[in-house]
């Protein structure tokens, strides 16, 4: 099978459901920021297994790294379903099932996890200290560009209710897990003091 169809050389592309929309249709906007995420996570995941210091019995460990590895190959492949709940055109209803209750609670008790191991905090944090902590802030921002995108996205065609739930509490997760790294890791948490 050949990877170009050429079907999208004049700009357009198709829909689950065969519906043919211009690619800067505000549902391919959508589902192409959550793909861009979904890389970013890639990028995040393979940064926790391949840093020394990530990995370092001292700083992260191994088994939590393995861990949180797994968990973002988790939240990747539930991206695919967001994604293709965004990417359903006429014709395509009911054929993506939604995001599962349970995938939302499972980032909700990942996120209960994690802030039991973390200070409380007061004050809006600053990305920055390790690549991989500013990695979680990028993958953060992404996914929260990618909640509007859909967002925009429902003014103008029906998404999927758990679309919107999953990646709003995604971002959350995200960022505990930006503040764990940075209190494993042992790097200063930097605090925005106006």
């Amino acid at each position: 099978m050949k990877i170009y169809t050429k079907t999208g050389d004049k700009g357009t592309t198709s829909l689950i459901g065969g519906e043919r929309v211009s690619k800067t249709d505000l549902r391919v906007e959508a589902y192409g920021t959550v793909d861009e995420l979904t890389a970013f996570l890639a990028l995040l995941a393979d940064t926790l297994l391949h840093d020394d210091r990530c990995t370092a019995v001292n700083s992260i460990g191994s088994v939590l790294t393995e861990r949180l590895v797994g968990e973002l190959h988790q939240i990747e492949s539930q991206l695919m379903t967001v994604a293709a709940l965004l990417a359903v055109g006429k014709g395509g209803e009911g054929k993506i099932a939604p995001i599962a209750d349970e995938r939302v609670e499972s980032l909700e008790m990942a996120i209960d996890s994690m802030q039991a191991e973390i200070p409380a905090i007061t004050k809006f944090t600053i990305p920055g200290g390790h690549r991989a902590v500013s990695l979680c802030h990028v993958c953060r921002t992404v996914c929260r560009r990618a909640e509007r995108a859909a967002l925009r996205a429902s003014e103008v065609a029906t998404v999927d209710e758990s679309v919107f739930r999953y990646l709003n509490r995604l971002s959350d997760y995200l960022y505990n897990l930006g503040r764990l790294l940075t209190e494993r890791l042992r790097v200063e948490e930097i605090l925005w003091i106006p």
